[in-house]
C-alpha cells in the first residue's frame, strides 16, 4: 500500500510539470496585456523560449507519469492520460507555431512596390518601428491592388471586416489599426485611393515574424474590395 501511495504521489507530480508550459504561456500572455512586464519578457522571453523548454520537459514528464501509473492504473491512469493529452497538445502546438512563423512572408506586404503606401498619421504610433522592406503579390498572392477608385465608404468597411479598428478616413485614404488579442501585436492598415486605382498596405509594427498575418490581413482587404460593387 505505501508504494501505491508514493508510486500516485510521483504521478500527481509528473502531471503538474506537465502542464507547466501551457501555464507559464497563460500567465505570461495576461502579464503582458496587463503591462506587469514588456512583451520582450512575456513573449519572446518566458513563452518562445522558457515555455519551448517546457513543453519539451512537460512531454517527457506526462509519458513518465503514464508509465508509473500501470503499477496502480484505476487509481493514476485517468490523471496521466490528462497529463498526456495536454503535454502533447502543448508540444504539438508549439512545433505548429514555430513552423507557421517561419514560413509565413515578411510582416510588410503593399500591393504597389513601386510607390509603397505611407501610414500618414499612423506613423507616429509606429514610431519608425516595423519589419523590413515590403514585399508584394510575389510573396502574397492575395495581396492584389484594385485596379479602380473605389468609394471611401467602402475602404471603411473593408478595413473593418478584416477586424481593424478605424484610425482615420478621407477622400484618398482610409487607415486602420488592429491589436492582436493574446500579447497584444499591432497590425496598421493603409488604403490609398487615386483615380483608377486602390492599393493596400498592412504591416506589423513590430520586427517579430507573425506566421504571414500582414498577409492574411491585406488579402481580406483586397478581396472584399475587390467583390464590392
Amino acid at each position: 500500500m505505501a508504494r501505491r501511495t508514493t508510486g500516485a504521489g510521483r504521478v500527481q507530480v509528473l502531471a503538474l510539470l506537465a502542464v507547466a508550459a501551457p501555464v507559464l504561456v497563460l500567465v505570461a500572455a495576461l502579464g503582458t496585456r496587463v503591462g506587469a512586464w514588456p512583451v520582450g519578457t512575456g513573449y519572446d522571453l518566458l513563452t518562445m523560449q522558457a515555455g519551448w523548454f517546457l513543453a519539451f520537459f512537460g512531454a517527457a514528464a506526462a509519458f513518465g507519469a503514464l508509465a508509473l501509473s500501470f503499477g496502480n492504473f484505476r487509481r493514476s491512469g485517468l490523471l496521466a492520460i490528462a497529463a498526456v493529452l495536454v503535454a502533447g497538445t502543448t508540444l504539438g502546438g508549439f512545433i505548429w507555431q514555430k513552423a507557421r512563423l517561419s514560413a509565413g512572408p515578411v510582416e510588410n506586404v503593399s500591393t504597389d512596390l513601386t510607390e509603397v503606401p505611407g501610414f500618414g498619421d499612423l506613423g507616429d504610433a509606429r514610431s519608425g518601428q516595423g519589419p523590413g522592406p515590403a514585399v508584394g503579390a510575389e510573396a502574397c498572392p492575395g495581396a492584389l491592388p484594385v485596379m479602380r477608385q473605389i468609394a471611401p465608404t467602402a475602404a471603411i468597411y473593408a478595413l473593418e471586416q478584416a477586424g481593424f479598428t478605424l484610425r482615420g478616413a478621407g477622400v484618398a485614404r482610409a487607415d486602420g489599426s488592429q491589436e492582436g488579442f493574446w500579447f497584444g501585436f499591432d497590425h496598421d492598415a493603409v488604403i490609398r485611393i487615386r483615380p483608377g486605382r486602390t492599393d493596400i498596405r498592412v504591416a506589423a509594427r513590430d520586427h517579430r515574424p507573425h506566421g504571414g498575418e500582414s498577409c492574411r490581413m491585406a488579402t481580406a482587404i483586397s478581396e472584399t474590395l475587390r467583390a464590392a460593387g
